[in-house]
């Protein structure tokens, strides 16, 4: 089964946006609570600890990548239920962050995530992950099967190198 890329790549001043969006099947109070409640981000991404807080950190135990560091979080902002702004590190890498929530009606709310980057170098593989960690986060808010990494990734990477140009 092959599945499609739906992340756009937009150029900025600074570097390159990667744009994703999902439609959730929950009220926004709910979809809120997958982004910002450990124990409802494990579902999907990983637990966290810390201080979920605007100004606070966190340490977040990936879920998908149990070898890898815990990733440290900064709280940019934490504006419930819109709007969520983080700023990872890991290692000596750091990641720019935005999921923005929007009601679609009583029962449905649309998820925007924008991970800001200084370059355009590594959405090859940047894009099929967010794809992927997405796409679980719509499966444990519907309740149904997780989707395979290795339906995302290398498979989606051309799709988001091309809109490079």
């Amino acid at each position: 089964m092959s599945i499609e890329a739906t992340g756009r790549v937009i150029r900025t001043a600074r570097g390159v946006d990667l744009v994703l969006v999902r439609s959730l099947a929950l009220p926004i109070d709910e979809a809120w609570e997958y982004l910002t409640v450990s124990d409802r981000t494990a579902e999907w991404f990983g637990a966290w600890d810390g201080d979920g807080r605007a100004g606070g950190s966190v340490r977040i135990r990936m879920a998908f990548e149990a070898d890898g560091p815990p990733v440290r979080a900064q709280i940019i902002a934490c504006e419930a239920p819109h709007h969520l702004e983080l700023h990872t590190t890991t290692n000596d890498d750091g990641w720019e962050l935005e999921l923005h929530l929007e009601e679609d009606g009583d029962e449905d709310t649309v998820l925007r995530f924008v991970h800001h980057l200084d370059s355009a170098g590594g959405v090859g593989d940047i894009g099929p992950g967010w794809e992927y960690y997405l796409d679980l986060l719509v499966a444990a808010t519907e309740g149904t099967e997780q989707p395979q990494f290795d339906q995302y990734y290398p498979a989606m990477s051309e799709a988001y190198l091309s809109q490079l140009g």
